[in-house]
């Protein structure tokens, strides 16, 4: 089997008869590009660490001096192929003896008829190119031996007994497998619509339980105040450094990567520790900073953060032991841990409206002030969720075969390259917590944090069930081809993760504008929260509504810079986003009266993400050389039209059920259900009729997981299917690959061989027949 040639003893002219000369030109691989001959070459030089072999008298050819020892691979590697990267899916021996001509098979050693079958594949990096180490042959391929000289072999053979890399992975990872992609990938997306949906039920409750006054936004300022102190110390850095290192000590360290992982829970703890003690007796200064409001609400505020800042805790810990499991190939855990936090505090809220007594809604002073005993059920029962979702991850730790054991190792060489990379990361949390601090501040200036807060939350739902899950999928192929070097193939990942989310993204922005009010009527309209605050989180949210396709894209087009490990882009972009937001919020709220902030605000937020859309929109072109600007813009706009029939459509028919039947909580419920499956049902009709193709090819998923329940005319096959109205040729698959329709996949197929296999044409047929493809 034909391998790069610094894995194979140089064979001197004079030592075989059949052996080429150097100038023969048979002898050399024309028919590579220039960049593959040169990595060739570069490969050669590496025989020259061995120079009692080169010396002795099997060595023949000249080697060049400047070789460098880390490119040598031992030629005992054969036995296992665990480090084949190049042709090891060409088969065994006999598939290679059977591609040659008879007069070639008398000459074992004479391999260059098997150039043709290389340059066929695509090229594979020269292990200067992938950082000194060599490429791994891909699972459930087969071996074939190497065309070694014995005495070679001989002569470059290592100890028999070599240790792995890595001792051991844990017990879990040891004695089985992790899941699939498809798996994993299901599994994160179960555990997110579920958590989601908890989470959105757990604020429909707290705005029940204390209203949308001052009471609420003392109350989500200071629970909202963990979460930032944590961003700040460490949460952005956890999630875009720590975990790659992680990663990276897991496959390299002897250990697996524990004892980093048990030096990073130590620091953890130890740390955030350190920075609740000092938030304690800095608490009233920091509610200062964020609640712009009289004493007594700042009073509330600080006794409420008091109770709050030991979860900074239990998140830093809880984020890091999430890590260790993904690492460990273990996504159940993290993903619907968050569902108990939300149920304690559900639980929580219904304690504190049927069971305790005080005010309703309770206020910040005079006769309706909320007692102790509500404070510290409140407050009490929303740490105890956040303690509990940590809690809930140990037996999965245990499971995977992790043990702690307390150790602080700073000089451990995974936790400097942290540091090191942590910088422009740190500033880009730094920059949106700056920006945060000033949005809150002219917001609570008028009570309206709450009614901010839980418009945003609203908007969020969309963008964290398609959003996200398309940026999961996404990064890790476009990681990939980054780091090929295929700026192609990254474009198109770009553009078909960009279609794929607006196919799903602008319907929902378009009905979110349509049905803002009577969502929010429906959803909020309960306990404390009076019809006209429940409108103003209805205006608030239609006017989020409007960032939600460029607050989309904006991030799944970050991700292409982060493939690239290139955080300081992101950086200074989001330093434009985050001051553009600002100087509209500043702007918005002098212009705008003062029962209109909140929307204003989220107005200034969608303006801010689409300046920062447009911003890296242009640096993507630079850098990748486009964007598929074209057609993304088309796709765009093609479902911004089928969408807005339905949308509009949906608004009216809203209108006339609550004109009709009333406007409270129940009857804008059924208002809303009823308007959106109208409203999607044309969305869907006018869609097919315009044949967007991402559509139909999300309808076709679809109906796949539904086991075809949505129809015979949507499957395949069916009447109205693909077989009977085929897209035009080169329609976009539901993998995002350039597919052809069925008419012209029936006429470009030919016809197969009695014997061959459909997985690869010939090559595969000759694996069964034995029969050679025919030279050309």
């Amino acid at each position: 089997m034909a391998l790069p040639r610094s894995n194979v003893r140089r064979i001197p002219p004079e030592s075989h008869q059949h052996a080429r000369g150097r100038d023969d030109i048979r002898g050399r691989d024309t028919t590579l590009p220039p960049d593959a001959r040169d990595a060739r070459t570069r490969d050669r030089r590496s025989d020259a660490r061995f120079g009692d072999v080169r010396d002795g008298a099997s060595s023949g050819w000249r080697d060049d001096p400047d070789a460098d020892p880390r490119e040598v691979r031992y030629a005992s590697d054969a036995g296992d192929g665990s480090d084949l990267g190049d042709g090891s899916d060409l088969g065994d021996s006999s598939d290679l003896r059977d591609r040659r001509n008879p007069r070639d098979r008398r000459n074992p050693r004479d391999s260059s008829d098997l150039r043709d079958v290389r340059a066929a594949r695509p090229r594979q990096p020269a292990p200067r190119e992938t950082g000194g180490r060599t490429a791994r042959r891909a699972p459930g391929t087969r071996r074939a031996p190497r065309p070694v000289d014995a005495a070679a072999t001989t002569a470059l053979a290592k100890p028999a007994a070599a240790k792995p890399t890595t001792a051991r992975r844990g017990k879990a990872g040891a004695a089985k497998s992790g899941p699939s992609l498809g798996q994993a990938s299901g599994i994160m997306a179960i555990g997110t619509i579920v958590s989601r949906a908890s989470g959105f039920l757990r604020t429909v409750a707290i705005a029940a339980a204390i209203g949308t006054g001052a009471v609420g936004d003392a109350y989500n300022v200071a629970n909202t105040t963990p979460n930032i102190l944590y961003d700040l110390l460490l949460g952005g850095i956890l999630t875009s450094v720590v975990v790659p290192v992680m990663v990276r000590a897991a496959k390299e360290d002897p250990d697996g990567g524990d004892s980093f992982a048990s030096s990073l829970l130590t620091i953890m703890i130890l740390g955030l520790g350190v920075a609740v003690a000092v938030g304690m007796l800095i608490a009233p200064w920091i509610i200062n900073a964020y609640l712009d409001a009289g004493p007594a609400e700042q009073a509330l505020g600080t006794e409420m953060l008091r109770w709050f800042l030991p979860q900074i805790i239990f998140y830093g810990v809880g984020a890091t032991i999430g890590a260790i499991l993904n690492v460990r190939q273990s996504f159940a855990a993290p993903m619907f841990a968050p569902i108990l936090n939300n149920l304690l505090v559900i639980a929580t809220c219904v304690t504190f409206i049927y069971i305790v007594s005080g005010p309703r809604p309770p206020g910040v002073d005079g006769p309706k002030a909320i007692t102790d005993t509500q404070i510290t059920v409140l407050a009490g029962g929303t740490t105890l969720g956040v303690v509990a979702m940590t809690l809930a991850l140990l037996p999965a730790l245990r499971k995977v075969g992790f043990r702690y054991r307390p150790r602080l190792d700073l000089r451990h060489p995974e936790l400097r390259s942290a540091a090191r990379l942590a910088g422009w990361t740190l500033l880009f949390v730094i920059v949106s917590q700056a920006g945060y601090l000033v949005i809150v501040n002219l917001s609570t200036a008028t009570t309206a944090y709450t009614i901010y807060t839980y418009g945003y939350q609203i908007f969020q739902l969309p963008y964290a069930i398609i959003g996200v899950s398309v940026i999961t999928a996404l990064l890790p192929r476009m990681s990939g081809h980054a780091a090929q070097g295929r700026r192609d193939l990254v474009r198109a990942d770009i553009s078909t993760a960009t279609r794929v989310a607006v196919t799903a993204i602008v319907p929902a922005a378009l009905f979110l504008l349509a049905l803002g009010r009577p969502i929010a009527v429906a959803v909020f309209h309960h306990g404390a929260v009076d019809y006209h605050d429940a409108v103003d989180i209805g205006d608030t949210l239609s006017a989020f509504a409007l960032a939600l396709v460029p607050f989309s894209l904006f991030q799944v087009q970050l991700r292409a810079f982060y493939a690239y490990q290139d955080s300081r882009t992101p950086a200074l972009v989001n330093i434009g986003v985050v001051a553009v937001n600002v100087l509209g919020a500043v702007v918005l709220t002098v212009l705008v009266p003062e029962e209109h902030r909140a929307p204003a605000l989220a107005l200034a937020f969608a303006t801010a993400y689409l300046v920062g859309l447009a911003a890296t929109t242009i640096l993507l072109r630079r850098r990748l050389g486009g964007v598929d600007g074209n057609r993304t813009a088309r796709v765009i706009t093609q479902v911004a039209v089928a969408a807005g029939f339905g949308a509009v459509i949906a608004s009216l028919l809203a209108q006339g059920i609550r004109s009709v039947i009333g406007t409270g909580w129940l009857s804008s419920g059924v208002a809303v259900v009823i308007a959106a499956i109208v409203g999607g049902a044309l969305f869907i009709a006018v869609a097919t009729r315009m044949n967007i193709h991402e559509v139909n090819a999300l309808i076709e998923v679809v109906n796949g997981r539904l086991g075809g329940r949505l129809g015979r005319g949507r499957g395949r096959g069916g009447p109205g299917g693909p077989a009977s109205s085929p897209a035009p040729a080169g329609r976009t698959g539901r993998t995002g690959r350039r597919e052809p329709s069925s008419q012209t996949a029936r006429a470009a197929t030919p016809p197969r061989r009695e014997g061959q296999d459909e997985r690869s044409g010939p090559a595969a047929g000759t694996r069964r027949t034995g029969r050679p493809p025919r030279r050309r």
